[in-house]
């Protein structure tokens, strides 16, 4: 963890304030995508932009993804943004003096909360001179939602888990329904009326980045808008630590070797639904599954990725490569309520059955560590910000 700074330093001066924008969001709730995308739109508008993701481990498939697209993207592992204040506001720094960009934004952990009083309060407080802070947008999955507010039946996770989820809404400046292509009209109204029953006064809107639609709207508000200062919510800590244990944490890389090559996007699909049998064998529900696959002879930066939100879902390629692959990295991010030693199975014997299963292909495991969250502890926690 990160220790407290009594006198924070500067980080490198710019002739503007850079503005800061955070999109959280639960554990497959669509924030890496939507974080991309916004990048473009930022991009094509002239502006440079800095990335930064966050994880509770290393080797994030949210970085790779992010980089291959092209973007200057920093890596803060370890911990949430909470517990690794200063690691933040370093990243911040070294992307300043790699590309001075324009717009910073922000990925938090999907298991994390709090952001408000323990991120944007002590940015504001500390270094006002440098950044604009933007209204903390939380995304939330529809068909995810649904089930956590009752309104459908389907997987789900235990109370303490639901806990963090529901403080992440509670908190949210913006309530974004990501994925509304998912649902119809009718289920999406439900959702909003739940949700505005729930939490009266809730800004929320929907968007799909696979249509585009309202997108223009939510990027808006939040390059344009600025976080109001108001009381933190209270969050009991002793809860939220037990939901963050709850959950299995599994990141791995594994170098796969094929001949004749492989089909990237079908080896991916075909690794997801092995781990997926699994760990529904074992009936845990899956929060997030994510892979991608870089070929070694890949100049351009291209990557394959496959994503599964839901234990009842199917995996869904985001990113595709239409070059058979005869030899490239594969990295591997699964959470889900679970043991770790389970998933840490679950993800070696599926290999094991892709083995089997194409002789010409050989994967070896080269790290892999599984864990559950240790107690969020975080550097600085500001209660309330006076309005600027």
């Amino acid at each position: 963890m990160d220790r407290p700074t009594s006198s924070p330093g500067p980080i490198a001066s710019t002739l503007t304030q850079a503005r800061y924008i955070m999109i959280g969001g639960f554990l497959g709730a669509g924030k890496t995508t939507a974080v991309g995308n916004l990048a473009r739109h930022l991009t094509a508008q002239g502006l440079r932009v800095g990335l930064i993701t966050n994880d509770q481990g290393r080797n994030l498939v949210d970085t790779a993804m992010l980089r291959s697209q092209g973007f200057s993207t920093e890596e803060i592992p370890g911990g949430c943004f909470c517990c690794r204040f200063n690691s933040l506001v370093d990243a911040a720094q070294r992307l300043t003096v790699a590309s001075r960009p324009d717009v910073f934004i922000a990925e938090p952990v999907g298991s994390c909360t709090d952001l408000a009083a323990t991120v944007t309060y002590p940015l504001r407080r500390m270094y006002g001179d440098n950044f604009v802070v933007a209204p903390i947008s939380v995304l939330v999955d529809p068909v995810r939602a649904a089930r956590v507010f009752g309104l459908e039946s389907g997987g789900s996770f235990s109370e303490k888990v639901l806990y963090i989820y529901r403080k992440q809404i509670e908190e949210a400046d913006l309530l974004v329904i990501s994925k509304s292509d998912l649902v119809p009209a009718e289920r999406l109204n439900a959702l909003r009326d739940t949700i505005r029953r729930d939490y009266p006064g809730k800004e929320i809107l929907d968007v799909s980045v696979r249509e585009g639609r309202n997108l223009d709207a939510w990027f808006s508000r939040i390059t344009e808008g600025e976080q109001v200062a108001r009381s933190a919510m209270t969050v009991d800590y002793t809860v939220y630590a037990d939901g963050e244990a709850l959950l299995g944490w599994l990141n791995c890389t594994v170098q796969v070797t094929a001949a004749p090559p492989v089909d990237a996007d079908r080896f991916l699909q075909e690794l997801a639904v092995s781990v997926q049998g699994r760990l529904r064998a074992k009936h845990s529900e899956v929060a997030h599954l994510k892979m991608t696959l870089s070929p070694d002879a890949n100049l351009a930066g291209e990557v394959a990725a496959v994503s599964l939100v839901r234990s009842d879902f199917v995996p869904e390629l985001s990113l595709h490569l239409d070059t058979p692959v005869e030899s490239g990295q594969l990295i591997l991010n699964l959470r889900a309520e679970a043991a770790p030693e389970a998933l840490g199975a679950a993800v070696r014997e599926a290999l094991a059955e892709l083995n089997g299963r194409h002789p010409g292909v050989r994967t070896t495991l080269d790290h892999l560590e599984h864990f559950r969250p240790g107690k969020p502890t975080p550097t600085h926690r500001i209660e309330e910000l006076a309005a600027s």
